[in-house]
C-alpha cells in the first residue's frame, strides 16, 4: 500500500481513504515522518524528488512478518470458570439492581402523583377562595343596594309626609280665612 504525503499536510484526493489513514492521520511534516518510522517498524518511508509546493515523500506499509505479528498481538487475560454460587451471585446482584430500579421507578411515580394531587388541592383551594371572595362582594353589594333602597324609600316617604303636613296646614288656614271673611 502506497500514499504520498507533502510537507504542507494534505494527502492527495484520490488517497485519502486507505485503509492505514485513521490509525497514522495526516502527514504535516518531515520530522512527523520520522516520528511515524520510530513508532511503526512496518513502514517504509521514501523521499521523492522535491516539488515546486515542498518536500514530497512515499510511504510504504511493509508486509506484517511472524515476528512483528507476535510483538503487536496482546493477548487478553485467561477466562476464569465461573461456579454454580458465582452464578447465583450473579444472578441475585441482576435481581436487586431489577428492584432497586424499580423501587426508584416507583418513588418516583409516587412523588410525580403526590405533587399532581398537591397541585389539584392548591387549585381547588384557590377555586374555593375565589369563589367565597366573589359571593362576600356580591352579598356586599346587595346589602348595599337595599340599604341605598330603603334610604331612598324613606326620604320619600319623609317628603310626602312633609307635603301632606304642607296640604293640612293650607286647609286648615284656608278654612280659617273663610271663617274670619264669612
Amino acid at each position: 500500500m502506497k500514499c504520498i504525503a507533502n510537507d504542507v499536510g494534505s494527502v492527495p484526493w484520490g488517497r485519502q481513504h486507505l485503509g492505514w489513514r485513521g490509525k497514522l492521520g495526516h502527514i504535516h511534516c518531515y520530522q512527523t515522518i520520522e516520528l511515524l518510522f520510530v513508532l511503526y517498524s512496518d513502514l517504509d518511508i521514501k523521499p521523492i524528488n522535491k516539488r515546486a509546493s515542498g518536500q514530497a515523500f512515499e510511504v510504504i506499509l511493509k508486509p506484517s512478518s511472524p515476528v512483528s505479528e507476535a510483538a503487536h498481538c496482546i493477548t487478553s487475560p485467561p477466562k476464569r470458570d465461573l461456579s454454580l454460587d458465582d452464578i447465583q451471585k450473579k444472578l441475585e446482584a441482576a435481581e436487586d439492581r431489577r428492584r432497586s430500579q424499580e423501587a426508584s421507578v416507583l418513588r418516583a411515580l409516587a412523588e410525580k402523583r403526590e405533587h399532581e394531587r398537591d397541585v389539584l388541592l392548591k387549585a381547588m383551594e384557590e377555586n374555593s377562595n375565589f369563589s367565597r371572595m366573589a359571593e362576600e362582594k356580591l352579598q356586599f353589594k346587595m346589602e348595599q343596594i337595599e340599604e341605598n333602597r330603603m334610604a331612598y324609600l324613606a326620604a320619600i316617604m319623609e317628603r310626602l309626609q312633609e307635603r301632606e303636613k304642607h296640604a293640612q296646614e293650607v286647609r286648615r288656614n284656608k278654612e280659617l280665612r273663610e271663617e274670619v271673611t264669612a
